[in-house]
């Protein structure tokens, strides 16, 4: 048996192929990049959502960094110069939780965890700059983050005030809204209070107007991304109004979009905060009851239109600003947010469904003020928010609800008592946080000097290691020693701010610091300006709005104090959709991970070992909570990188989910041995260049245009099409293989096939070019893309399917474009076609273009 037989009988050794390419590919720096290249190469900077170290990557993390990876090895070997880093996230509450429930420091858990994540991406053959990896916990990074924040602050765009948290008393900190569970802090479960704590903010809404414009100028942004961001802004026109309490003295203010139903006042609600609640709390015990009652629902608006709508009558009325005449209740309502809007809403029950239901409550007043097109002003079950034309509406009567709104904002703004005003759903940035492990805000708290700045000469300040995690709430506020400093200002005793920044603070500037992390500053200006914006940015579409929201702001901010050159980070975002796994349940309703569980031929599944009945789930989200986790690293064990990275982008459109079954992974793997058997089995060209023959020529045709399709594949992001074409392919090479097709014609098909399968399974493209051009030197890694011939795309005939009565009889060749009567003549020539509509009354005779001929006959 010949070498070249011997090698296509052998299976191909991932184990042994895969970590010599990588190290092969580190110690060329295949993928290192300068700060500031001078080689002239275009510049793209490809960059996935950093993770959080959570101790081990999983399919999911797969998914996302192969499709950067294809995308940054593509644009390499397109003549790019490449930046594709990595880091961690690395700061959070998940780690201080472990350390109070494992007994184990932050820092130790994270740098642990992201020592195990750090070997299962390098496993995975990604081509990534290692050199700039850097970790949002690191004060060499959070030093830099102090600095950018107070220069922030001296800019104005940072400032202290009294805000609504939620508190959690046992735990003593406060909780983000989704940590609130049913009123209940999610790990004591206590009863959530809502308090007002001083609390640092950053100015998002001066960048309101221009974060909302700029959404147009991002059209490689997923239009439901731009979607929900302009959503979540919520920019709204109206008015503010002011209504006079009827026993005089103040007024209440209210936004509304629907100055037009002013005259279907039937109440005024106010949030739980207002000064007219404190107020009536103070003086009623049973008021003071219902706010302490609205103050356990926490503040997102989620929990608020969740709950069911309770009132509070506080006794007060308001007179009707354009009516004087009439007042109105004023009530006390769990679902008014202090935090939208003034804290207060007008009722107008018959034109919104949430007021209606709260007057029927109550056995309030509804009165309609919009007439259907119809005339019918009548409130049944719904309240009405179509068109129509004004009705009991004074002065308006008779308007459309668009003219009234005008009509009735500039008869406001005459009585004093209102004006058209924009209104955003967006609030400022609240970045403190009351725990321990994240990024110490920069300030200090001096009894005669107020807040003042930390100096630039003490930055970083760095977390104190000697902590303890035996009492609730921040470890900083106990701390012995950390928390007393001297006030830079006048040097009397005062204490450092012991909250700590939102992670999210931490990921709003990370893709500045890759571009030059050695830099003596957060990030040097010139490299800065090399490699912004990134031109392809991957993750999930749970951060859709507040990371890439809050990234949009801080760079606008960074651009506002000159410290770069652009405004918007992100040029191209792609959100991949999840990696889904089925899931499974014991007889007793326990979950069972997938490797406790043996599928059966006809479906079904028991429990390995025990033989019990396992009930099948359907494909969801992995996670930990119903045990459907798959981990990458035996995946990788028992079939290597390429297969999970093949699989993963194999299926679906890398926008939408893909379930994760052991069938698609093992038919990825047989497709790799394909390949390699398709190299190892080619012989050594025949002597003198024979003429390639039409099966050699056809071969060769079909790799030009396979050429094109997967460029264009890759292109558009359509990495599934790509790997179709592939499988087309391959298939063709293993027929002209059987065809006896020249070896040398079949070698220069399969060294283009490792170069297009590169991107997507890198370390076989390397091996497979290793054994048919062992004499090459350059690695696929360093080589250009290949380009297709013009000429060899030209397509000279299409197969057209020749059918009678909607079912195919035959195929025939014909020119592009061929006219139908040349298509019907040559489809009526076929034998067999000739047979079945020889005789026979002819109906209707068909034509698709370079499709189908189909004759419809009778008899």
């Amino acid at each position: 048996m010949s070498d070249r037989a011997e090698a296509a009988a052998a299976a191909y050794d991932f184990r042994a192929a895969e970590p010599r390419w990588q190290a092969a590919w580190a110690e060329r720096s295949c993928f290192r990049v300068e700060d500031v290249p001078t080689d002239g190469k275009p510049k793209y900077y490809v960059l996935e959502m950093f993770p959080y170290p959570s101790g081990s990557i999983h399919v999911g993390h797969v998914r996302n960094y192969t499709l950067g990876d294809v995308v940054a090895r593509y644009k390499r070997a397109r003549g790019f110069a490449v930046l594709h880093p990595m880091g961690w996230d690395a700061f959070g509450l998940p780690a201080e939780n472990a350390a109070r429930d494992r007994g184990v420091h932050p820092a130790t858990w994270t740098r642990t965890n992201i020592a195990a994540m750090r070997a299962g991406l390098k496993r995975i053959g990604l081509s990534l700059d290692w050199s700039r990896e850097v970790a949002t916990c690191d004060p060499a990074y959070y030093g830099h983050q102090q600095a950018l924040f107070l220069e922030m602050f001296r800019a104005g765009l940072a400032y202290r005030r009294e805000s609504w948290v939620n508190w959690d008393p046992v735990d003593g900190t406060v909780l983000a809204n989704e940590q609130v569970i049913d009123g209940r802090g999610w790990r004591s479960g206590a009863a959530v209070e809502k308090r007002q704590l001083s609390q640092w903010f950053m100015r998002i809404t001066d960048y309101a107007e221009d974060l909302l414009a700029a959404l147009d100028d991002l059209p490689r942004w997923p239009e439901r991304v731009r979607t929900m961001q302009a959503r979540w802004m919520g920019r709204s026109e109206g008015a503010r109004v002011r209504f006079p309490l009827a026993a005089g003295g103040d007024s209440i203010e209210v936004f509304t979009t629907r100055p037009d139903t002013l005259f279907g006042l039937s109440f005024v609600a106010v949030a739980a905060e207002h000064p007219i609640a404190v107020a009536a709390a103070a003086r009623d015990p049973a008021a003071a009851a219902f706010v302490a009652e609205c103050r356990s629902l926490g503040t997102s608006e989620e929990a608020i239109e969740t709950a069911e709508k309770r009132g509070f009558d506080t006794g007060l009325r308001v007179r009707h600003p354009l009516d004087p005449a009439r007042t109105a209740p004023v009530w006390i309502a769990n679902f008014v947010l202090m935090e939208y809007g003034t804290g207060a809403i007008f009722g107008c029950p018959a034109h919104d469904q949430r007021d209606l239901e709260f007057a029927r409550k109550y056995g309030l007043d509804v009165t309609a003020v919009v007439a259907r097109p119809d005339g019918d002003a009548s409130v049944l079950v719904d309240a009405y928010t179509g068109p129509g034309r004004m009705v009991n509406s004074g002065f308006i009567d008779g308007m459309e609800p668009d003219a009234a709104k005008a009509a009735v904002i500039l008869a406001l703004k005459d009585k004093g008592l209102g004006a058209g005003v924009v209104n955003w759903r967006l609030r400022d940035w609240g970045v403190s946080r009351q725990r321990y492990w994240g990024c110490p805000i920069p300030m200090i708290h001096c009894a005669a000097c107020g807040v003042v700045p930390v100096p630039d000469a003490d930055l970083p300040v760095v977390l104190p290691e000697d902590v303890a995690f035996d009492r609730p709430g921040n470890p900083l506020d106990h701390h012995p020693t950390w928390k007393h400093v001297a006030c830079p200002s006048c040097g009397a005793a005062a204490v450092r701010e012991t909250d700590t920044f939102d992670t999210f603070v931490d990921s709003s500037w990370y893709f500045l610091r890759f571009c030059s992390p050695a830099a003596a500053a957060a990030f040097d200006r010139a490299a800065v300006d090399q490699w912004m914006p990134v031109d392809q940015y991957i993750g999930g579409v749970e951060h859709a709005i507040l990371h890439l929201l809050y990234a949009r702001f801080f760079t606008r901010a960074l651009h506002a104090t000159g410290r770069v050159g652009v405004a918007e980070p992100f040029a191209g975002l792609f959100t991949q959709g999840m990696v889904t796994h089925e899931s499974y349940r014991g007889e007793d309703g326990r979950w069972l991970t997938p490797g406790e569980v043996e599928k059966l031929p006809d479906g079904s599944a028991r429990a390995r070992g025990t033989g019990e009945a396992v009930t099948v789930g359907r494909g969801e989200k992995m996670s930990k909570s119903k045990m459907n986790v798959v981990d990458p690293g035996a995946i990788i064990d028992a079939y290597g990188a390429d297969t999970a990275r093949w699989f993963v982008l194999s299926d679906n459109p890398p926008e939408r989910d893909i379930e994760w079954t052991e069938a698609g992974v093992a038919g990825a793997f047989r497709f790799m041995g394909r390949v390699w058997r398709l190299a190892a089995g080619l012989e050594s060209p025949s002597q003198g260049a024979p003429p390639q023959g039409e099966a050699g020529a056809a071969l060769l045709r079909l790799m030009h245009r396979t050429i094109d399709a997967v460029t264009s594949a890759l292109e558009g992001f359509a990495f599934n099409v790509a790997v179709a074409r592939l499988y087309e392919f391959v298939a063709a090479l293993g027929e002209a293989e059987r065809a006896g097709v020249d070896a040398a014609v079949r070698r220069e098909a399969v060294l283009v096939l490792a170069r297009l399968i590169a991107p997507m399974a890198p370390h076989l493209a390397e091996e497979v070019q290793a054994m048919v051009d062992p004499g090459c030197a350059a690695l696929i890694a360093d080589q250009a893309w290949p380009v297709a011939d013009p000429a060899m795309l030209v397509v000279d005939s299409v197969t057209v399917a020749v059918q009678v009565n909607g079912k195919l009889r035959a195929t025939v060749a014909l020119p592009p474009g061929a006219p139908a009567e040349a298509a019907f003549a040559a489809a009526e020539a076929d034998p067999n076609v000739g047979k079945l509509i020889e005789g026979k009354r002819m109906i209707k005779r068909i034509h698709v273009p370079d499709r189908i001929v189909n004759f419809v006959v009778a008899g």
